[in-house]
């Protein structure tokens, strides 16, 4: 599976994340209320995005979001986990979008995007979630996400941090609610 393909919406253009992103990255990151329900609420202070953007980078999968309307970042988003075995699986994860761009149509367009490359090359894309993390729930269910039984217990900053995994498998989506 490619993780790092150029994909164009009607609103989005989704591209490979650059170390020269990280400006206009962390200025869409920066809002305290983008991270009050995520695992990582201190997300936006910038040494602790530094390393998440560090980390995105070295992953291979992260793709910045782009508004094609304005030209201006807004947001990412990630493959990870990808496993060819017994059908293929890859995570979609570490997603947020500028508070500009909640509501409406920008969310499910980005996860369109995704999902359909993805599922070109794999049966099965999940998604962890932090079991809190409520907006970003309701937003899973929006999209056709299945809630499964799997619960992910990680360690975050020295506390245990469970989420819950939401599948959507190729099946489902061509199904689904963003089936095109």
């Amino acid at each position: 599976m490619n993780r790092q393909p150029v994909l164009k919406g009607g609103r989005l253009l989704l591209r490979p994340l650059v170390a020269e992103d990280w400006q206009a990255l962390f200025a869409a990151a920066s809002d305290p209320l983008i991270w009050e329900l995520h695992p990582a609420q201190d997300r936006w202070q910038e040494p602790v995005f530094r390393a998440f953007f560090a980390d995105a980078l070295a992953g291979g999968g992260a793709m910045v979001v782009i508004d094609r309307l304005t030209g201006k970042i807004i947001g990412s988003s990630r493959w990870q986990g990808y496993d060819p075995a017994d059908g293929g699986s890859v995570e979609i994860g570490w997603t947020f979008l500028a508070r500009s761009h909640w509501g409406g149509a920008f969310n499910p367009e980005l996860k369109h995007l995704m999902l359909a490359h993805a599922l070109q090359a794999v049966e099965r894309v999940v998604f962890r979630v932090g079991e809190t993390n409520w907006r970003s729930r309701r937003a899973m269910g929006k999209i056709g996400g299945r809630l499964t039984d799997e619960l992910d217990v990680t360690l975050l900053a020295g506390r245990e941090v469970v989420h819950v995994v939401y599948e959507i498998t190729r099946e489902s989506y061509v199904k689904g609610p963003l089936a095109g």
